[in-house]
């Protein structure tokens, strides 16, 4: 949860490290991340721009040492939230 909640605040999501049922970890690290919607509904965000982030969640978690995968990412979500201003 706490790398989790790390690696995906360097690519600009926003999440919080929470324990899961039976979690193993202490609460200071976790097994499991706490995804909100309400800032992305808000935004605007439907079906496929959630899908986007599931996507750009994946990318990142699966490549958290590669910083050219990191920066895809990052990349990403400026296209994304650009896409979706909060102040217009």
């Amino acid at each position: 949860g706490k790398v989790a909640e790390e690696a995906l605040d360097h690519v600009q999501i926003t999440t919080n490290k929470n324990t899961i049922p039976y979690d193993p970890e202490s609460p200071f690290i976790t097994s499991g991340i706490r995804v909100g919607t309400a800032a992305v509904t808000t935004r605007g965000f439907k079906e496929e721009e959630m899908k986007e982030v599931a996507e750009i969640i994946a990318l990142t978690l699966k490549n958290i040492d590669d910083e050219e995968k990191q920066a895809e990412a990052r990349e990403r979500v400026q296209a994304l939230t650009k896409k979706f201003p909060l102040y217009e």
